[in-house]
């Protein structure tokens, strides 16, 4: 499983490095002045673009530049952003118990599963860690059971009365 996310990883790294190239590549050729360079990039900057997620993102004139100079240094290496050099850092076993306990209770919050797990191990994720967790395994589409519904006849009823209300 590591070798295909990390797999994943490397062709969505190779996807930014291209956005980034098809975005600079009309103002990073060499035969532009400065000025004219200057105006392409301005106007690159002015509008929206669509990632490789499909976000609409707008980059800033600063960050083309950049991208410009780490391009004439480095070619197109050097607009692949370098790769995740971190594993995640909570244990397998604690968000396990975090779906556990969401299974169990699935009203429970993010907060509250955080103050349980904490009580237990004297330590817990943020809480966003829990809420991306939950999402990432599709534990949001969980439903608390419904209550049942309190009707008048399965009220308490004072038992020297017939039950019905009078108005004084």
């Amino acid at each position: 499983m590591a070798g295909q996310e990390d797999q994943t990883r490397l062709e969505r790294a190779q996807a930014i490095g291209l956005f980034r190239y098809m975005l600079i590549r009309e103002a990073a050729d060499a035969t532009l002045s400065r000025r004219q360079r200057g105006a392409l990039v301005r106007e690159l900057a002015a509008v929206t673009h669509t990632d490789p997620d499909g976000r609409t993102v707008r980059i800033t004139r600063w960050t083309l530049d950049r991208w410009i100079m780490e391009w004439r240094r480095g070619g197109f290496e050097a607009l692949v952003p370098s790769p995740r050099q971190s594993r995640p850092r909570t244990p397998p076993e604690v968000l396990e118990l975090a779906a556990s306990l969401k299974k169990e209770n699935p009203s429970r919050s993010a907060a509250q599963i955080r103050r349980i797990i904490a009580a237990q191990l004297g330590w817990a994720p943020d809480e966003r860690t829990i809420q991306r967790m939950i999402v990432r395994e599709g534990l949001t589409a969980l439903q608390a059971p419904s209550s049942p519904a309190v009707s008048a006849g399965s009220r308490p009823t004072d038992p020297t009365s017939s039950g019905h209300c009078t108005a004084r």
